[in-house]
């Protein structure tokens, strides 16, 4: 965890994001989508897809492959370094 916020010390995120983000870096068990993190931050699914989005843009989550209607997401914890959060039982 502390090499992905070294990695991203300039960057500006939001409380929420900064939470979410630490959820998963610090071993939450599932996958990091839209609805879960709508889920956890109580917001709106529209709201937590934008702030999916800022992440994206800043290059801070990667997409995976999977059905479009259940996109997930990779943290990038450095340039060589892609955390995928999963759920336990896989």
């Amino acid at each position: 965890m502390v090499i992905f916020w070294q990695s991203y010390a300039e960057t500006v995120v939001s409380e929420r994001q900064r939470f979410i983000l630490n959820l998963y870096l610090d071993g939450y068990p599932g996958k990091l989508t839209a609805k879960n993190w709508a889920k956890h931050t109580k917001v709106s699914p529209d709201t937590a897809v934008r702030d999916i989005k800022d992440l994206v843009e800043k290059g801070i989550l990667e997409p995976q492959q999977g059905r479009v209607r259940d996109v997930f997401y990779g943290i990038r914890c450095s340039e060589s370094i892609l955390l995928i959060p999963m759920p336990e039982e896989l």
